[in-house]
């Protein structure tokens, strides 16, 4: 069977991570993904290690399966080219501040009345409306306005950041959200009606903060850095083991703890009645994680996770992306996908999620390089060869052969 989101077209306005990893995502299921990018390209293509004197591998991820046009959006016949395309979308995912698409010609209202059945998702820093509207805004911003950053960490240490750019995936996948919300409402309802999808990078963020609003408003509680431990619940933590690595335990449920103490050989701790529920095992928590360590020290890392699993007690290693890489569970749900690039041979990159039993998603290619798609996009809405050759010539397109 065919992917779910085949015969959907979506146009891409924007750059770097949010909007082109949620486009990505619906490229992943079948959508017809057109990435408009600048004559220089998505910035993205230099971010990160690549083959010499090609685009990052993270590139190459990012913009897999779509095609890609490069068109100078400051020049009123590369607007034009836009507003052409737009009349063949179904949707159209943009990451810039808002007010520059109004610069171009572009703002929603205009997408709106090009095609009145367009779904327009627009990612930004801090939304369409409201007094910071107009702020620039990337990831590591909403990760600390929307409070992340004041969570992670230590008590003792400034707050830090997650290696990783979580605050533009959450973000990309409310996008994806919304999207396909705006379409199932447009075609599975039959409303016919477009819409717009408003996301914000740092109300993506805020929406992950579990209780905290509560706990602050209600209780008067502000939740502070506690390191590796959680607040609300124990144990669960990361413990050293003795040939020097780390080994992460979650067993704070009623029934987890009892099989945890159990098999370290705290029976007494076990039955112990202050600790047969979680507000109890919190109370105590440093307690309960000392003598967690005290035992997984005496122990390797893969006895460890061998005991617990016999036990039915979650625990897993800290891995490195080696350890992943060599990790046969990960290779079974083909998480490790072989894509073949003319430019550099084998790439791999990392396989699909979710997996969908009747209409899985696939990796078609690699991202393409800048322009590639631009001459059959522009053939398609009726430009000939000539008209290509001027426009480029004219710093209008860019086409890569």
């Amino acid at each position: 069977m065919g992917r779910p989101l085949e015969g959907v077209r979506i146009i891409e306005l924007g750059s770097f991570i949010a909007g082109p990893f949620a486009t990505r995502l619906l490229a992943d299921f079948g959508a017809e993904v057109i990435k408009v990018e600048s004559l220089g390209g998505d910035q993205l293509r230099q971010w990160g290690i690549g083959p010499e004197g090609m685009d990052s591998y993270w590139s190459m991820i990012q913009q897999r399966n779509k095609k890609s046009i490069a068109v100078n959006l400051r020049d009123h016949e590369g607007q034009k080219i836009v507003r052409e395309l737009i009349r063949t979308a179904d949707a159209v995912v943009e990451n810039f501040k808002p007010g520059t698409l109004e610069k171009w010609n572009l703002s929603h209202d205009q997408l709106k009345q090009i095609n009145p059945r367009l779904i327009i998702t627009g990612v930004s820093g801090f939304g369409q409306t409201g007094p910071y509207r107009d702020r620039p805004g990337f990831g590591n911003i909403a990760e600390s306005m929307g409070g992340w950053r004041y969570v992670t960490g230590f008590p003792d240490r400034p707050p830090v950041r997650v290696g990783l750019s979580l605050g533009d995936s959450v973000a990309a996948l409310y996008a994806v959200i919304g999207t396909l919300l705006a379409l199932y409402h447009r075609d599975a309802r039959k409303s016919g009606e477009g819409q717009v999808v408003d996301v914000a990078l740092y109300e993506a963020v805020f929406s992950m903060l579990e209780g905290i609003l509560p706990e602050y408003v209600h209780a008067g509680r502000v939740r502070e850095r506690n390191g590796n431990q959680p607040a609300a619940l124990a144990p669960s933590n990361v413990y050293p083991t003795s040939d020097g690595k780390w080994v992460a335990i979650g067993a704070n449920s009623d029934s987890l703890f009892k099989r945890l103490m159990t098999t370290i050989g705290r029976e007494d701790l076990a039955n112990d009645p202050r600790l047969q529920d979680n507000p109890g095992r919190v109370r105590v928590a440093d307690m309960l994680d000392e003598i967690i360590q005290s035992w997984t020290t005496c122990h390797t890392l893969q006895e460890i996770v061998e005991i617990l699993d016999r036990a039915g007690v979650p625990a897993g290693p800290i891995y490195s992306i080696a350890d992943i890489y060599a990790d046969p569970h990960y290779k079974a749900r083909d998480m490790f996908v072989t894509v073949k690039d003319e430019r550099i041979g084998d790439l791999v990159m990392p396989g699909i999620v979710p997996k969908m039993s009747n209409t899985p998603g696939s990796i078609k290619h690699a991202g393409p390089p800048c322009g590639l798609d631009t001459r059959s996009v522009l053939k398609e809405l009726g430009y000939d060869d000539e008209h290509i050759e001027n426009l480029q010539k004219q710093g209008v397109i860019g086409v890569a052969d």
